[in-house]
């Protein structure tokens, strides 16, 4: 199975992890998002969120690249590089009640 990735970088709070429940509401249970993320916020808010869904968050992984200015008039520095966050997240199988789709057979105990 090919992992979704979802690439939130330059979104700020809460855009990443909204991108990440989009794409895992519709991903089969067992298949692999990769997050990539440049708020800093997205440290604590993807596992966060993966922990309150009952995914797994597998691996967070700090990643750089060179920094690309073209269209700006200044040149980037020498050697300049653009950090961002890389999370692969597990999807697992989520329960009828956590989906929001119970069975409807739940029953009051009052008498009628």
């Amino acid at each position: 199975m090919n992992p979704i990735e979802v690439d939130a970088r330059g979104l700020r709070c809460p855009l990443p992890v909204i991108r990440l429940a989009a794409a895992a509401r519709d991903a089969l249970s067992g298949t692999r998002i990769i997050v990539l993320a440049s708020d800093p916020a997205a440290r604590h808010d993807i596992p966060a969120w993966c922990r309150m869904r009952g995914h797994e968050l597998r691996e967070v992984s700090e990643m750089s690249e060179a920094y690309d200015a073209s269209g700006t008039d200044a040149p980037p520095a020498e050697g300049a590089q653009r950090a961002y966050l890389r999370f692969v997240v597990l999807v697992r199988p989520q329960s009828s009640k956590a989906a929001g789709t119970g069975s409807g057979s739940e029953r009051s105990s009052r008498a009628m």
